[in-house]
């Protein structure tokens, strides 16, 4: 009996443990997009070889969440004066959510944290990336931000276990 005992307390102290450990495993999502004028709302006036592409990791760790993102782009009308994530669907308008960059130099990185609202609007498709000129001063370029993987689960992983999303491969084709 005194076996069975040590036994059942061992399994439960293991659970216990796992589930403490789970609560805590980081998260990660990666996210893309292709930026280009004809996705801008409203279109702008912009050359048509102007193009971008954003990449970002969004961490989770318990309550602090962060991003760290790349931004590069080519053929702008001329200097990027800022970039933004936007809140919005494709082609619509939204407000501002996260602040990238003013001035911007393609090839600009960048990591910060971030609310859980917006990392939530990122998972679920409703952000957009922008990048503007004086020319184009409301935006030359715009892609919609994609889920393109995911790594971990903080609620629902075994210690030592992680599940991951690959590429859908639906980057819009724009390479750097």
């Amino acid at each position: 009996m005194p076996k069975i005992i040590s036994f059942v307390a061992l399994a439960i102290g293991l659970a216990v443990a796992g589930i403490a450990l789970a609560g805590s495993a980081k998260s990660t999502y990666s996210y893309r997009a292709a930026l280009v004028p004809g996705a801008e709302v409203p279109k702008p006036k912009a050359p048509p070889a102007a193009k971008g592409v954003f990449t970002a990791t969004v961490t989770d760790s318990g309550a602090t969440r962060t991003i760290s993102w790349k931004l590069t782009f080519s053929g702008l009308s001329g200097k990027a004066v800022a970039a933004h994530v936007h809140r919005g669907k494709a082609g619509a308008s939204g407000g501002v959510l996260l602040p990238l960059c003013g001035p911007c130099t393609s090839g600009q990185t960048g990591r910060v944290k971030i609310s859980k609202d917006a990392a939530d609007v990122l998972e679920r498709g409703l952000a957009y990336v922008n990048v503007h000129t004086g020319k184009n001063a409301a935006g030359e370029i715009r892609g919609q931000a994609k889920l393109v993987g995911h790594t971990g689960s903080p609620a629902a992983t075994v210690p030592g276990q992680t599940t991951t999303t690959p590429d859908d491969g639906g980057g819009g084709g724009v390479g750097y």
